[in-house]
């Protein structure tokens, strides 16, 4: 038996048939390997065409909404959407710090005596007012400045739309802007978007200088002719940016845009438009107190009714209070009231008027 079973095992593998390897010629593997080539060429050259497709058709889209009055993607926040409220809200207290440190910057290394840097802004911000009888404390005079600040940009940068680097040209477009938002909101929304998508992308230090010197000349030389800047960025630069976005923006309305208004010094403070960022005691009594100094300027929404009884009626909203200092948180001399016209800059509502919200109809001014 163990003579056989080395036999019959020897012939059994002789017998199983060896695996046969796969062997292509080299022609045969060059001609394959050319058209894989080929067709990967092809199939990117599909993808690329698709994306270009893509990119073309989302530039159309884009481009119907504009021209349909929908948000302008150049004007966008930075997660992607269109900006709202709250961004303008974020936006603005941003701007509202930069105008604060520069401030703070001017009282620490005033290029003037603090009384004539008080009697500057006076000049320019209250007519008819006899100077001697106001104080010229840092306090003061800091908050002075800011409010000085705040009228520039308000009446200079926001209310004015700011597309090119000539004045008057600006003034005119304002002008057309207004005329057409009277007849049409709609249109006029379309007609803001489109015009501010051709607007410059910064404001020139010569318009800068020419609107300072239209709202604030006798402040402008106090600090001989120097552009307000903070953390060497220019406070006009930076609140040209805010208008950008405030005016080229979506919004929630798209018939609406938006104005910025500042309460006079030595006017009544109303609720409905102020946010005292000091305690007013005067108020907690109950006893009337006026505005010392606007830090910075509030914010509507204008639109019109479409339908209804009140069809093209103007309808302001408070976006964003204004933000104030009393006189008694100043702790500075009173200055004189000046006759009643509404006590704001800007276009706002009556103090009492029905369009502001309902919930800023409290007694007392509210605080930060």
């Amino acid at each position: 038996m163990s003579y056989y079973q080395p036999q019959q095992q020897q012939q059994q593998q002789q017998q199983t048939p060896q695996p046969q390897q796969d062997v292509v010629s080299g022609d045969q593997y060059r001609y394959a390997l050319t058209n894989f080539r080929i067709a990967h060429e092809k199939v990117e050259q599909q993808r690329k065409q698709l994306e270009e497709q893509e990119r073309q058709v989302a530039q159309l889209r884009s481009r119907i909404a504009l021209l349909e009055g929908g948000s302008n993607p150049s004007m966008v926040g930075q997660n992607g959407n269109t900006v709202d409220d709250f961004s303008i809200k974020n936006s603005a207290s941003q701007l509202d710090k930069l105008i604060n440190r520069w401030a703070a910057d001017v009282i620490r290394a005033p290029p003037a005596s603090l009384r004539d840097l008080s009697t500057a802004i006076l000049n320019d911000v209250v007519s008819g007012l006899e100077i001697s009888q106001v104080e010229a404390t840092p306090m003061q005079v800091q908050s002075y400045l800011r409010h000085a600040m705040a009228e520039t940009i308000s009446e200079g940068i926001i209310n004015c739309l700011i597309v090119t680097n000539s004045t008057e040209a600006n003034i005119q477009l304002t002008r057309i802007h207004e005329h057409i938002f009277a007849r049409d909101p709609t249109v006029a929304c379309v007609w803001r978007r489109q015009t501010f998508s051709a607007a410059v992308d910064t404001c020139t230090p010569d318009m800068s200088l020419s609107i300072l010197y239209e709202q604030v000349p006798e402040l402008m030389k106090v600090l001989n002719g120097k552009i307000p800047a903070s953390g060497g960025m220019s406070l006009l630069e930076a609140a040209y940016a805010f208008s950008r976005m405030l005016h080229g923006s979506g919004s929630g309305s798209n018939d609406a845009f938006y104005r910025a208004f500042v309460p006079e010094l030595g006017s009544t403070l109303y609720p409905r438009q102020i946010e005292l960022v000091k305690r007013c005691l005067k108020s907690e009594r109950g006893e009337p107190d006026r505005v010392g100094a606007t830090i910075f300027p509030g914010l509507v929404k204008v639109s019109r009714t479409a339908t209804g009884p009140g069809a093209g009626e103007t309808i302001q909203t408070v976006v964003r209070r204004a933000q104030v200092i009393c006189e008694c948180a100043m702790g500075s001399s009173s200055v004189p009231p000046m006759p009643f016209d509404g006590g704001m800059r800007g276009g706002m509502p009556e103090p009492h008027s029905s369009h502001t919200p309902e919930s800023m109809d409290g007694q007392q001014p509210a605080y930060f």
